[in-house]
């Protein structure tokens, strides 16, 4: 059962050739039907999982999002992820919206939300550092449009802030401070310096509305300043739907979100996903 699932989710082996590989190289055969059962039985081995898991991370003062589309039935369909430094939870809806993040924390609201600018995930931390990363792209973007002026400041601004982040472990707190403080003043500064191109004016119009948003992580040092943790966690789905175009029952999304979340939490506890799925199938998977 442990390698079926394994084999599936983690290396993207269709059921044809999941029974095809079973037959020819141990000697099993296995039904894409009686592997498709296989998957179903583990539901509630992962819905007990995920609980403790989503309980794990409504415990944690930092919390990280990302969404991505995915198809059920041949609709499109989000696979959420919200990771925290101990715990990894995915789920799949068929909405995009902010409920569906709001639904997860319930009552609780972290400390800081780390996410994309994408309007589902506003409002959820009473902080939130929004990804420099993205924001870059939105920089080049202009660049690549033509404004020589603005957008290549705030590159570069962006850039020695992110390098300033990586040096946290070595600075006094009130170096750190001043970096902060120096941080916001040139972004100001940058805001205000006439933009002839529309691309720069666009993006400091964009700029302006997450204002207070962009250097979180030089006040916190428990605070990334890119969202790639959340983008490394759901990258593998991204690659399990192009390879399967997604899940064509019903029960299928809950068991990947529940192997996701499953193997991405003991990860970070420094277990491989065998190891995870093997410790669930035999009940002693804990999450720490």
């Amino acid at each position: 059962m442990s390698g079926h699932t394994y084999l599936h989710h983690s290396h993207h082996v269709g059921f044809e050739w999941l029974a095809r590989l079973l037959k020819e190289v141990f000697g099993l055969t296995i039904s894409e039907g009686a592997i498709a059962n296989t998957f179903r039985r583990m539901g509630a081995a992962f819905d007990s999982a995920r609980a403790a898991i989503k309980a794990k991370l409504l415990s944690a003062p930092i919390i990280a999002s990302d969404e991505t589309t995915t198809r059920v039935n041949g609709v499109t369909h989000w696979q959420w992820v919200f990771h925290s430094e101990h715990a990894v939870l995915h789920t799949i809806a068929a909405s995009r919206g902010r409920a569906v993040a709001a639904a997860v924390l319930g009552d609780h609201q972290p400390e800081v939300w780390i996410s994309d600018r994408y309007v589902g995930q506003q409002e959820l931390g009473r902080l939130h550092q929004v990804c420099l990363a993205h924001v870059l792209r939105d920089v080049q973007y202009a660049i690549d449009c033509g404004d020589s002026v603005v957008a290549p400041k705030i590159r570069d601004h962006l850039r020695w802030a992110i390098r300033v982040g990586k040096r946290r472990s070595s600075l006094k707190d009130g170096t750190l401070a001043a970096y902060a403080a120096k941080a916001e003043r040139g972004l100001d500064a940058l805001l205000g310096v006439p933009a002839a191109h529309p691309a720069g004016r666009e993006l400091q119009r964009q700029i302006k509305a997450w204002r207070g948003k962009f250097f979180v992580f030089l006040a916190d040092r428990r605070v990334p300043p890119t969202n790639n943790g959340s983008e490394q966690e759901i990258r593998p789905s991204v690659v399990f739907r192009k390879v399967t175009n997604g899940f064509r029952s019903d029960w299928g999304p809950g068991i990947h979100a529940g192997y996701r979340s499953v193997t991405g939490t003991a990860r970070r506890q420094g277990q491989s996903a065998w190891t995870a799925i093997r410790d669930l199938v035999g009940g002693t998977f804990a999450v720490v």
